[in-house]
């Protein structure tokens, strides 16, 4: 095997234009679900998803046979049931709350996995990120509101799909001791299509010709957004690039803001500042942790 390159400045920009693809994809997906069922649209999408991922596999040493072996196929298997799972619940955020909130409330899930890395992973986690957790935490207090006239239980949707979102990311994680990432990437779509064909089959409704031309985008957008995320973690590693990932609830929330005609309240603004600095920091912390 070569040793990966670290060439940061390449891979920061990488990671941002994945995040400019990714949100793009949330715009587009917020505008279909708004018009069709939400399952059906993750259903085509998902199609495109495990044609590129077997795409992918094919081109690598040992093709297909060599992507799907793994000792570990139950937990690859629900990591992709669950992130088929959690697309769903993000897109119908999407459609209750908008991009705005709905990234808003998102920003937390790098919280969520700091806090549940301990009894999953087995990892230590310190008084100095147990407490960015919980200023996280006061964040996502600020966005809902609680107790508080104009609360918002749609607000909880896309708290679930943060949660839902570290579980599959620590999973991940834990599958990645014993399975290289190709064959995490093939499970996750694969199963990930499988599950969402079973259930989603049964929404299917027309769709316009300008709609179709929508969907088309949302499935290529999907793949380029997957190779640029791919190509971002070959040039560069994963902590130095992954604050910027933060970006991509900039660029929805602009989408958002300009698009779809939402409403950027005070306590959005001030919540999500306070989740993005903690999460930073939790990220930063976990940088010097693994430094030697």
């Amino acid at each position: 095997m070569t040793p990966q390159s670290n060439n940061v400045p390449l891979g920061i920009a990488l990671m941002i234009a994945t995040t400019v693809v990714f949100s793009l994809q949330d715009g587009i997906s917020r505008h279909l679900a708004g018009e069709y069922n939400a399952m059906m649209v993750v259903m085509i999408r998902y199609w495109f998803f495990a044609a590129f991922v077997m795409v992918i596999a094919t081109r690598q040493a040992g093709g297909l046979r060599a992507a799907a072996a793994t000792s570990q196929p139950f937990l690859q298997a629900f990591r992709g049931f669950l992130l088929a799972a959690e697309i769903v619940v993000a897109v119908y955020g999407f459609t209750l709350v908008g991009l705005v909130e709905s990234h808003a409330a998102f920003a937390c899930y790098p919280l969520i996995i700091a806090a549940l890395s301990g009894p999953i992973l087995g990892e230590k986690v310190g008084w100095r990120r147990w407490t960015a957790i919980g200023v996280g935490f006061i964040g996502v207090l600020i966005i809902l509101q609680p107790g508080v006239g104009v609360f918002n239980p749609a607000l909880i949707v896309p708290l679930i799909s943060a949660a839902m979102f570290s579980v599959y990311g620590l999973l991940t994680r834990y599958v990645a001791r014993r399975d290289r990432t190709a064959t995490s990437f093939f499970w996750t779509g694969t199963v990930g299509a499988v599950f969402m064909t079973a259930i989603g089959l049964s929404y299917w409704e027309p769709m316009t010709p300008t709609d179709q031309a929508w969907m088309a985008t949302l499935c290529l957008t999907g793949a380029l957004g997957h190779y640029l995320l791919i190509r971002c973690y070959e040039v560069a590693e994963a902590s130095a690039v992954q604050p910027f990932a933060y970006f991509q609830l900039v660029f929805a929330s602009t989408l958002g803001l300009v698009l779809f005609n939402e409403v950027l309240r005070p306590n959005v603004v001030i919540g999500a500042g306070i989740i993005v600095a903690a999460g930073l920091f939790t990220l930063w912390r976990e940088r010097r942790r693994k430094a030697p």
